[in-house]
């Protein structure tokens, strides 16, 4: 069986966001859909016991919850074969755990509470940068597609999933790829003799992006790639393209021993401010 696309949903309108977008990919790509609900069993941490009874309400409820997102998607995308799965546990455990047998992961950026209580809280950073392959969060998503992916690059090699997934998106979608490589101007180029220097950097710049993104025009001939190399903040020039983007795909470059809690300083920041859907791919 085709490994399932996973979204996690709490009867949000974000995560009925998320639904619907995975929804559309897994029409896009011709996968299952497993849609979970993560009851966690205390959610608000207080040392004390539940009220009674608050087991079977729980579970009831997101039975419902379940039910109505597999009924979304059902008139949706009748085409698309969807389980659902109420699962006990802590949410972005569960969620982390979910992403590992599954060809991606999609939730919203924020919940009534549970695994997205908050505006791209800790848990939600938490799932991002810790679960393996793609993480699709889901802010909102545009009431007309712009027919543009943006793909952030570096010419590092951790770029390499997220320009597979980004290359993979464009040519489903049959949409063009911007590829953004944003590059910022060395302290020391301030120097007024280093005017011939910064048009030595940029051309550098240029090659290493042009290197970088070759092998995958070759894979994928038929995408329409828009090289953009611009002297810029990464971020600030990531969240100006999600803004006629209808998917932004970053990679993640998390180091040391606490990277299942803190992202790399530029997915963290994208996906607290991009306009559009973030994937982020470890």
């Amino acid at each position: 069986m085709a490994e399932s696309i996973v979204v996690g949903t709490d009867g949000s309108p974000t995560a009925t966001a998320a639904v619907e977008w995975a929804a559309d990919d897994a029409a896009r790509r011709g996968r299952p859909l497993r849609i979970v609900h993560v009851m966690d069993r205390w959610p608000y941490n207080i040392s004390a016991s539940p009220p009674p009874d608050w087991h079977g309400f729980m579970t009831r409820a997101g039975e419902q919850v379940l039910a109505e997102a597999a009924k979304a998607v059902k008139e949706r995308r009748p085409d698309v074969s969807v389980t659902t799965q109420l699962i006990e546990g802590m949410p972005s455990q569960v969620l982390r755990e979910q992403a590992g047998t599954a060809a991606e992961l999609v939730i919203g950026s924020r919940g009534l509470g549970g695994f997205a209580g908050a505006l791209l809280g800790s848990a939600v950073l938490h799932v991002a940068g810790h679960a393996p392959g793609a993480v699709v969060v889901v802010r909102a998503t545009p009431d007309k597609p712009y027919g543009e992916i943006v793909v952030g690059i570096d010419g590092s090699a951790e770029c390499g999933p997220a320009l597979g997934f980004a290359f993979e998106q464009a040519q489903l979608r049959g949409c063009a790829l911007r590829a953004l490589y944003a590059w910022q101007v060395p302290v020391h180029a301030f120097a007024p003799e280093a005017t011939h220097e910064i048009d030595k950097v940029r051309q550098a710049h240029r090659r290493i992006a042009a290197e970088q993104l070759a092998p995958w025009e070759e894979k994928f001939p038929g995408v329409n790639v828009v090289r953009d190399v611009t002297c810029a903040h990464p971020v600030s020039a990531l969240v100006d393209a999600s803004v006629r983007a209808d998917l932004l795909v970053v990679g993640s470059h998390g180091r040391g021993t606490v990277e299942s809690i803190i992202l790399g300083s530029v997915s963290r920041a994208v996906l607290h401010h991009a306009h559009c859907p973030v994937a982020v791919v470890r």
